[in-house]
């Protein structure tokens, strides 16, 4: 494997690798997390199902859960596409490779060095599916906590706010594995950058990190959030 792949190219892939654990490190599991757009939009999901287990008929709630889910079937069924578009990029690789060959800033490869990449292109559809697929599982449980929920006005208030927390819980969980569905999809666009050569993956690794941290920590999203624009 190493003889399929220049200095350069394992140098870009580290970097890839690096990019993306660095990432989610900082906006899963530092105090830079709480900044986050994801994390102000979890906090509003909590007060989501507060307010959820003060309304006797729900219809409203189980639209929105209705939109979140189909969100996640969409995501998975075209992680699914994804994958089955990569993977056929192995029947002929030899036509691939005078294809790549042809555009500009492309560097020479083998045919051993693009089997590797498509499979590694596959690997990441494959843990985006998998991400979009249990978030639809879990936001099934969710809507079910919520109809598990009582009515806090009639019914135990106590009871109400436990069952509200398990189902805001599992809310954010969803919420959690969606996010990371979709950057798999975000860092799959840098890694087409290593199809052209290892100097395009690392600037295309690089340009994916920047528009994620944008909009994780850009002001105009937060402002607009607290209702400042």
């Amino acid at each position: 494997m190493t003889e399929a792949f220049t200095t350069l190219d394992l140098l870009a892939a580290g970097w890839f690798a690096l990019a993306w654990l660095g990432y989610a490190l900082v906006v899963e599991a530092t105090p830079l997390a709480r900044r986050t757009l994801n994390a102000r939009m979890d906090a509003y999901r909590v007060v989501w199902m507060r307010r959820m287990a003060h309304r006797e008929i729900r219809i409203v709630d189980a639209n929105i859960m209705g939109t979140l889910q189909n969100g996640s079937a969409f995501f998975a069924s075209t992680s699914l596409i994804a994958l089955g578009g990569a993977l056929s990029f192995l029947r002929s690789p030899e036509e691939a490779l005078r294809l790549f060959s042809a555009l500009p800033f492309a560097s020479p490869t083998s045919a051993l060095a693009w089997e590797i990449k498509v499979m590694g292109l596959a690997v990441i559809f494959a843990y985006a599916f998998f991400k979009f697929a249990w978030s639809y599982r879990l936001m099934n449980y969710a809507a079910i906590l919520i109809g598990a929920t009582p009515d806090a006005l009639a019914d135990d208030e106590i009871d109400a706010s436990e069952m509200a927390g398990r189902a805001a819980a599992m809310n954010r969980l969803a919420g959690a594995h969606f996010n990371r569905g979709q950057r798999a999809f975000f860092f799959a666009v840098g890694y087409l950058g290593w199809f052209l050569g290892p100097t395009l993956f690392a600037v295309a690794t690089a340009g994916v990190l920047l528009v994620m941290a944008r909009r994780q920590f850009g002001w105009t999203s937060l402002e607009a959030l607290e209702g400042k624009i």
